[in-house]
């Protein structure tokens, strides 16, 4: 099973600063929150997918598809309960409301995917850098850091473990939902006992290299940013004040949306 999470492939967005790709998913993530209406978000979508073809990150939004089945269908339900509007179109259902849900949908599918572009194209010590050099605490961006490289680690011995399981004749793929889940809750004892006992290894590893003994650190790792760099950020910068401008002149709101 791959774990990792980084797709090492050489496109031009790849070789884009780390801070670059963090700045462009925040400028996403403000613009995207400046509409309710699903329309006033169809250029926020072109411009995620555009990156998303740009990042060739399809692969790992892929291995996601189930989750972002659940989310969006969820979502679409869910936002309907916690917002009201003044059309009716079925059951507790209303048009404004289910605009509205639409909304949030593609807010979400938005940053789930800006999100996975970010660590699709950006390797994990680089991404911490660039946190770093935008202000970021050291130990913050560590602890993040950690917190990346567990991921993956975990993924990977639950499905070792459950490969060792199924040498053993434990049936992990027949029943339905609930029977598999059920299957799969006894490897959780395993899994988790590994984590803390890494985490544990780890914290030792750290304590006898003198982690947090100076207050200045040095780096092998350094960054640059160049021209394309700048002339993305200029487009996300453009992208950000449009949105915001747009917002404070009353476009992007939908009438007749009650409770927001």
């Amino acid at each position: 099973m791959d774990a990792e999470l980084y797709l090492d492939y050489n496109t031009s967005y790849h070789r884009l600063d780390a801070r670059t790709k963090i700045l462009a998913f925040l400028a996403i993530f403000i613009g995207a929150l400046m509409f309710r209406n699903p329309i006033w978000m169809l250029p926020t979508v072109a411009l995620v997918f555009g990156q998303m073809l740009w990042a060739r990150s399809a692969k790992n939004l892929m291995r996601i598809r189930f989750v972002l089945l659940v989310m969006s269908v969820s979502s679409l339900v869910l936002w309907n309960f916690f917002s009201n509007g003044t059309t009716p179109l079925f059951w507790v259902f209303e048009v404004e409301s289910m605009y509205y849900a639409i909304n949030r949908t593609l807010f979400i599918l938005s940053v789930v995917t800006m999100g996975t572009i970010l660590i699709s194209t950006t390797r994990n010590e680089e991404l911490v850098m660039g946190m770093i050099k935008l202000g970021l605490p050291y130990r913050v961006g560590f602890a993040i850091s950690t917190s990346l490289r567990l991921v993956p680690t975990v993924a990977a011995s639950l499905a070792t473990i459950s490969q060792a399981q199924r040498s053993r004749g434990l049936d992990l793929d027949t029943g339905n939902i609930i029977e598999r889940i059920k299957k799969f809750l006894p490897l959780l004892v395993p899994v988790f006992i590994s984590s803390i006992r890494n985490t544990n290894i780890f914290g030792m590893a750290l304590e006898s290299r003198g982690f947090g003994a100076r207050a200045e650190r040095t780096s092998y790792l350094q960054m640059e940013m160049k021209t394309l760099d700048w002339i993305v950020l200029a487009v996300a910068l453009v992208y950000v004040v449009a949105s915001i401008a747009l917002n404070l002149a009353g476009y992007g709101k939908l009438v007749g949306l009650t409770n927001f």
